[in-house]
């Protein structure tokens, strides 16, 4: 079977998410008004929460895919690109809705406008960022990644 190893995965997911807190902090905080520190806290609250889901659905998705299909991640054809981001934003809202309403002090409606915002952002970034890192790191035919 040919899935990304875990180090790979680790590797994967704190580069996703590094680049995911480069974009969603200075968005949050252009909406929220509040201030730098307690936006980037609950910015990175949501990060954290979603650095422990991704690796779940992304593993998840790939053994799936592989199942299915054959074919190994950095082989997925766009159709299959935009479903993984589709699903693995969809269910992140059940991640962090909670977080965004305890955390952040908004009400559930706010709270899910908000989430919402972040996962079309989130959508179109996994989109590009898996298609980039699928091929800065292809999965190998022997289970050990280019460039590690």
């Amino acid at each position: 079977m040919h899935l990304r190893s875990p180090r790979e995965r680790l590797l994967q997911t704190l580069c996703y998410e590094a680049g995911g807190l480069l974009l969603s902090i200075p968005l949050y905080l252009l909406y929220s008004g509040s201030g730098t520190g307690e936006g980037a806290l609950l910015m990175l609250a949501l990060s954290v929460a979603v650095m422990i889901w991704s690796p779940i659905h992304n593993t998840v998705f790939d053994w799936a895919d592989l199942r299915l299909s054959g074919r190994v991640a950095s082989d997925r054809p766009q159709r299959w690109r935009v479903v993984h981001a589709v699903t693995h934003e969809a269910t992140t809202v059940v991640v962090t809705l909670p977080i965004l309403v305890w955390l952040g002090g908004h009400g559930w409606g706010e709270a899910l406008l908000i989430d919402l915002g972040l996962t079309v952002l989130y959508a179109v970034y996994a989109y590009g960022f898996h298609l980039a890192y699928d091929r800065w790191r292809p999965v190998s035919p022997l289970g050990a990644e280019a460039g590690a």
